[in-house]
């Protein structure tokens, strides 16, 4: 189909404006009662040498590449700090004294974290056992979503120190980077 110059202007002035293929191609059925296939106005487009506006980015949950917003941007450590009671909702921050940063190597600690060669559990990444300083034993697990969890603890309704559950951290970490 051959345009007029004032329909082409008018193509043009909409491409101009950051005007979409689809936008383009509804005002031209509407406005200029021309049926043109998606196609055939992108090829429109081409020969009369526009370029078209990038749209604003949206966001892409697919690509992790960008990160998550800052609300949702708590890794390994902190799920698992806030899991355990050393953030919110357990023992207080203040109380638990100067956490420090888990990555950082700590003071030699009594905890003693083991992973298992070979997990079994469906539900789980990574798995193995722990012993407290105290003495209390438990199975420990990793879950799909990065999240860890203690199973089978020696003693019903514990709840580990302060340092002991920041010393786990601490292990914990060292013994998956390990693996």
């Amino acid at each position: 189909m051959i345009l007029t110059p004032e329909q082409k202007k008018a193509v043009s002035e909409w491409v101009v404006a950051g005007d979409s293929l689809y936008t383009v191609q509804k005002k031209l059925s509407d406005q200029l009662k021309i049926s043109m296939t998606y196609m055939d106005v992108r090829f429109l487009v081409d020969d009369l040498n526009l370029q078209l506006r990038d749209p604003e980015p949206k966001a892409d949950a697919s690509d992790v590449s960008k990160g998550a917003p800052a609300a949702e941007k708590k890794g390994f450590l902190e799920k698992a700090k806030e899991k355990l009671g050393l953030a919110t909702g357990g023992v207080d921050a203040d109380a638990a004294g100067d956490e420090g940063d888990l990555d950082e190597p700590g003071p030699p600690s009594s905890v003693r974290v083991a992973v298992d060669k070979v997990n079994l559990n469906p539900n789980a990444m990574a798995s193995g056992t722990v012993t407290f300083a105290d003495g209390v034993t438990a199975k420990w697990i990793v879950d799909h979503q990065g999240r860890p969890g203690l199973l089978e603890v020696s003693k019903p309704g514990y709840r580990p120190s302060a340092a002991d559950a920041q010393a786990f951290m601490r292990e914990l970490s060292l013994a998956l980077q390990g693996m």
